[in-house]
């Protein structure tokens, strides 16, 4: 047909018939329209873009009718939104390439515009009825998933670790998920695996990106060491008198050696002398991975075979080596304090809010036990390796794994019990002392890897710090306390005697720092990290918003409305008030417009998903509707 049926193509008078209007040759007339037409001009003056279908015109006799019903209906309801339809009818299209036949155009349904939930949605009834027509059906579900119908902000998120909590954290805040990694209008970013390209377009000032791009320099085996090593070298050359006096890395980091640097690695092979346990590491790996241990000479001297192998071998075949060349081996602490005869480590978190200025807090975590017993000549790698990921290899673990993870008030309580009066230990020790001592270890490994580390005003990080404790409980309690009670209020006269006793006996706390993991472990599978993990993500968050907020404004980091469990480390911005200046300079240029509802989403797009799909929305401007030509030539002859 030449005209497309529901557009009135003719003019509206007394003496034109329905059958003009759609078509019908043979109708018989029908008398000139009532006094209910004429309230025409009013709907047109207030909803001047008209649909109407083809179904009801082909009535004839009742075309006016409905038309006016649809009319008074839409004035009854200013919400409903009413679409015109071109005058011309479309014309089909053959598919290039595979040359298949493609779907014709179908109109989409009547409430395509309204938001539904941030996203559109994802069901397969409901995507057949949206798909956008001229794509392929995979690439048109992708589409439609990826674009959020809300104006922002939005948030991304890659990989599973924490995915749910995280993404109920955002959507509180009324935030829409996007699943396009290609975007750049992201307010937060959340990804387990760092690349290089989202690092590259990261807009300073205006996002949130989880995760330092180079924070391996505090978080790998080898990259920790260097920067204590380094830290301990400078510390000896210049004399500190003024300021917080920090530990010898020998009293908190166990022995070590890196395989990957030959002067190391002989030291280390001519030192294996004796029965002694060494626990070789990989430098780049988590979750227990590749962790092996030495138990006697011999298996040194295998070690040392395989290097030896490796050195002798062409440059062309020394990448098929087994052992990877960056690990570094440490000494074993094979009497460790045992829970219940069992071993365990204590995971504990450290939160870089900001970088720029550094702020640093400091949440208390979880006691992660083995399933059995602890054997220091056991061959089982669940023996001496804690980690929820290795302990699944263990076949007691379905049966156990509620009781592998302990509260830290339940750890508390049991060395109360168990320690408290044998070992001379102060009531809460591990509330008092153990942790003061972790706070101190985590921010004396900061200290030292602070200048390596890259700084923008968005980045922001949180790692998983474990640490060990050794059986015999000797404990050096001098640093937690150098003056006396009265100018110490908040400790106790109990543990003021003990740092004393401790003091006089001169010995050491041997609280053990292992590793510093990025992107630490945040899932839920038992009924401890149930309750633990999502106060620490949400607060974690609340924290990276609070201060990201007003160091936009030019404001003082302190005080912190969300502070709740965590315990504030270190702000640059009270220790170096010289600096506050320059980071109130370089704030003035950022707005944090990610964080705010965009008025154009497509604006950020390399690529528009959302022009591809054909769901362009309309600006933000109201633009002036104009009525059909056909529909004012009707009006103009019932005036």
């Amino acid at each position: 047909m030449a005209e497309q049926r529901g557009c009135l193509s003719r003019s509206w008078g007394s003496s034109t018939s329905p059958s003009m209007l759609t078509g019908h040759r043979h109708s018989s007339p029908q008398p000139a329209p009532s006094q209910g037409a004429f309230v025409l001009p009013k709907l047109i003056t207030t909803y001047p873009v008209v649909k109407c279908t083809s179904s009801k015109l082909k009535k004839g006799q009742g075309a006016i009718k409905a038309l006016l019903k649809y009319l008074e209906t839409a004035e009854s309801s200013p919400g409903c939104a009413m679409a015109s339809v071109s005058s011309k009818r479309k014309k089909n299209t053959r598919a290039k390439g595979r040359g298949h036949q493609q779907q014709q155009a179908q109109s989409l349904p009547a409430d395509r515009g309204k938001p539904r939930e941030g996203v559109f949605p994802t069901s397969e009834v409901e995507l057949d009825k949206t798909r956008p027509c001229g794509l392929p059906e995979k690439q048109s579900e992708e589409l439609i998933r990826e674009v959020p119908m809300a104006s922002g902000p939005y948030f991304y998120i890659s990989g599973s670790n924490g995915e749910g909590l995280v993404s109920i954290y955002c959507q509180s805040k009324g935030w829409q998920r996007i699943y396009d990694n290609r975007r750049q209008d992201y307010a937060l970013k959340w990804c387990e695996i760092k690349c290089r390209e989202t690092y590259y377009h990261f807009k300073e000032g205006e996002q949130l990106l989880y995760q330092i791009p180079n924070n391996i320099v505090l978080t790998s085996k080898i990259g920790l060491l260097s920067c204590l090593r380094e830290q301990e070298r400078v510390m000896r050359k210049i004399n500190l008198n003024s300021g917080p006096k920090l530990l010898k890395m020998e009293d908190f980091f166990p022995e070590s050696f890196r395989l990957d640097l030959k002067k190391e690695r002989n030291a280390f092979f001519g030192l294996c002398k004796e029965e002694e346990i060494w626990i070789c590491k990989p430098s780049f790996s988590n979750q227990g991975r590749g962790i092996f241990l030495l138990k006697n000479p011999s298996a040194v001297t295998t070690l040392q075979a395989k290097f030896s192998k490796s050195e002798g071998d062409p440059p062309s075949k020394r990448v098929h080596c087994k052992v990877p060349r960056t690990r570094i081996v440490q000494r074993y602490i094979d009497q460790p304090l045992l829970l219940e005869g069992k071993k365990f480590d204590v995971r504990s978190y450290l939160l870089i809010a900001c970088t720029e200025p550094y702020v640093l807090f400091f949440a208390q975590g979880y006691v992660r036990l083995s399933c059995s017993n602890y054997d220091a000549t056991s061959d089982d790698m669940t023996v001496h390796l804690t980690n929820q990921y290795v302990q699944r290899k263990n076949s007691l673990y379905s049966q156990l794994k509620d009781e592998t993870i302990w509260r830290m008030e339940h750890f508390n309580r049991y060395i109360n019990e168990k320690f408290g009066k044998s070992n001379g230990l102060p009531r809460d020790w591990v509330f008092t002392v153990f942790t003061k001592r972790m706070q101190k270890i985590m921010l004396q490994c900061f200290l030292a890897a602070k200048h390596k580390l890259d700084r923008k005003l968005g980045y922001f990080d949180l790692i998983g710090c474990d640490f060990l404790i050794d059986e015999n409980f000797k404990f050096l309690g001098a640093w937690t306390m150098k003056a006396e009670p009265a100018e110490k209020p908040e400790f106790s006269a109990e543990l003021c005697d003990f740092t004393c006793r401790m003091r006089r006996r001169g010995k050491r706390e041997k609280v053990w720092l292992l590793e510093m993991n990025a992107n630490p472990a945040l899932h839920t599978n038992c009924k401890v990290l149930k309750d633990i993990i999502p106060s620490i993500i949400y607060e974690s968050l609340d924290l990276v918003l609070e201060i990201f907020t007003k160091c936009l404004k030019g404001q003082n980091v302190l005080p912190l409305k969300t502070l709740c469990k965590f315990v504030l480390l270190y702000n640059e911005e009270a220790s170096d008030p010289s600096q506050k200046k320059r980071w109130q300079l370089n704030t003035k240029l950022y707005t944090g417009r990610y964080l705010r509802p965009q008025t154009d989403i497509t604006a950020p797009y390399r690529y528009s998903p959302t022009k591809a799909a054909g769901l362009s929305r309309s600006p933000a401007a109201p633009e002036e509707k104009v009525p059909p030509y056909c529909l004012q030539r009707a009006v103009s002859k019932l005036s």
